[in-house]
C-alpha cells in the first residue's frame, strides 16, 4: 500500500488541479463554508444522550473530542457542567474553523486543535498536557454530514463533484485524492481496496472496470462518473440498507476509497493508543462507529486483543492453531487496560432514527481505564 501512496503522488496533485477548474462555482461554496458558523448548519449529534450518560461530565473536568466536526458533542458537554475545558480536533479545516467560532462562545474552555488523530500528542504538547491527566476521550468515527453534503468534497454519490475525498480538505495539497487511486492504482492494488476497506463481495468485477475504464474513455474525475461505472456493473444487484431502503450499488466502493485516502483505520488505531496514554485513571473512552472495520479495531483494543500496538488482524482463535494456551499465558494475552460501562453494543433508539437517520449504523461503546 506504501508504494501504491508513492505512485499515486507523483505529479497526481497538478494533473487533478486541472479537473477542478469546471467546479470552481462549487469551489467557492466550499470557501463560503469555511466561513460559516455551526449556528448556521442543523447538525444532530448522534447518540447524545448516551454521551452525556456515560462521560458523566463534572466540573473542572478536561475532555477531548477527537472528531469535534460541527460541534454537537462538544456543545452538548458545555452545557451539562460548568468550568470544563474541552480540546477540540478535526482534521477538516472547517470543522477547524467552527470550534474557533465555539471558542468565542465559551471563552477560556474550548481549545480548538486542527490535526489528526496521530497529530495530538505534537499539538497537546505546545499546551503542556501531560499524560494521565484527561478525564475523558469521544471518538465519533466516520466522515460528518457537513463533509457528505459539499459537493466538491467528493463524498456523495448523490452529490456530483469531483473525486477528491480527503477529509483534510485543501490542507495537506500532496495527499492523493480519491481520481489519483483510481487514475494509478493498478487491478490488484483496486481489487484489495474495495475488499479490505469496502467489504464489497463484487471487487473484482469493480476492480476491473474502474481499470478498463482508463483506455476506452478517460479518467474517471467525478463522483457520478464513479457512481455510474460501478452501476453498469452491477446491473443485477439490488442493495438494501438497515431500514430496507433502496442503497446504491457504489455504496461501498465510496467506502473503501474514503478509507483508504484518509488513512482511517490506522488513525483509529493511533487514536484510542494516545486515548490510553492521556486519560487518568479511571477516566472514560467513548466512541461511536459507524461500520464492522472500525467497530473490530475498537473491541481488539478494549478486549486487549493488540499486538505491538496494532489492533489484531484476525481473531484470537485463528491466529495459530498449533499453539495451547496456559492459564498464565491467557491471562496475559487477554489482559486490558479497560473496563466496558455496559454488557453490550448500544444502538440508537426508534425515535433518533426517525429523526435522523444517518445515525441508524450507530454502534456506540464506553468504557474507562483501568490500568
Amino acid at each position: 500500500m506504501a508504494q501504491l501512496l508513492r505512485r499515486i503522488n507523483s505529479g497526481a496533485f497538478s494533473e487533478y488541479i486541472n479537473s477542478l477548474k469546471r467546479f470552481h462555482t462549487q469551489s467557492v461554496r466550499y470557501s463560503q463554508q469555511l466561513n460559516e458558523q455551526p449556528a448556521n448548519r442543523p447538525h444532530l449529534p448522534v447518540m447524545a444522550e448516551e454521551v452525556l450518560k456515560y462521560m458523566k461530565p463534572s466540573a473542572g473536568e478536561t475532555f477531548v473530542d477527537m472528531t469535534f466536526g460541527a460541534g454537537g458533542h462538544t456543545t452538548k458537554l458545555l452545557e451539562s457542567a460548568q468550568d470544563i475545558k474541552i480540546f477540540a480536533l478535526d482534521r477538516d479545516p472547517v470543522a477547524y474553523n467552527y470550534a474557533k467560532g465555539l471558542a468565542d462562545k465559551y471563552p477560556d474552555q474550548i481549545v480548538p486543535l486542527l490535526g489528526r488523530f496521530s497529530e495530538l500528542p505534537e499539538l497537546l504538547k505546545e499546551h503542556r498536557v501531560k499524560a494521565n491527566s484527561i478525564d475523558g476521550f469521544l471518538f465519533d468515527f466516520g466522515c460528518s454530514s457537513m463533509q457528505f453534503d459539499i459537493a466538491e468534497r467528493g463524498f456523495s454519490i448523490s452529490k456530483n463533484g469531483p473525486l477528491d475525498m480527503r477529509m483534510d480538505g485543501f490542507r495537506c495539497p500532496d495527499q492523493p485524492t480519491a481520481a489519483d487511486v483510481l487514475a494509478r492504482a493498478d487491478v490488484i492494488d483496486l481489487e484489495r481496496i474495495l475488499k479490505i476497506y469496502g467489504e464489497e463481495k463484487q471487487y473484482k468485477k469493480i476492480a476491473r472496470a474502474i481499470h478498463d475504464a482508463r483506455f476506452m474513455f478517460k479518467k474517471l474525475e467525478t463522483t457520478s462518473e464513479l457512481a455510474e461505472l460501478v452501476n453498469s456493473v452491477l446491473l443485477e444487484d439490488y442493495r438494501t440498507d438497515q431500514l430496507g431502503r433502496f442503497s446504491h450499488k457504489a455504496t461501498k466502493t465510496f467506502q473503501a476509497l474514503r478509507i483508504f485516502v484518509n488513512n482511517e483505520l490506522n488513525e483509529i488505531n493511533y487514536g484510542i493508543l494516545i486515548a490510553q496514554q492521556y486519560l487518568k485513571i479511571s477516566g472514560r473512552l467513548i466512541t461511536i462507529s459507524f461500520h464492522s472495520l472500525e467497530d473490530t479495531i475498537i473491541k481488539r483494543h478494549l478486549t486487549g486483543h493488540v499486538t505491538e500496538n496494532v489492533a489484531n488482524t484476525q481473531p484470537l482463535k485463528f491466529s495459530n492453531y498449533d499453539k495451547c494456551f496456559n492459564e498464565e499465558e491467557v491471562a496475559v494475552v487477554t489482559s486490558s487496560p479497560w473496563m466496558m460501562l455496559h454488557k453490550h453494543v448500544l444502538t440508537p433508539s426508534f425515535d433518533e432514527i426517525d429523526n435522523n437517520p444517518r445515525s441508524r449504523s450507530a454502534k456506540f461503546r464506553a468504557a474507562i481505564k483501568v490500568k
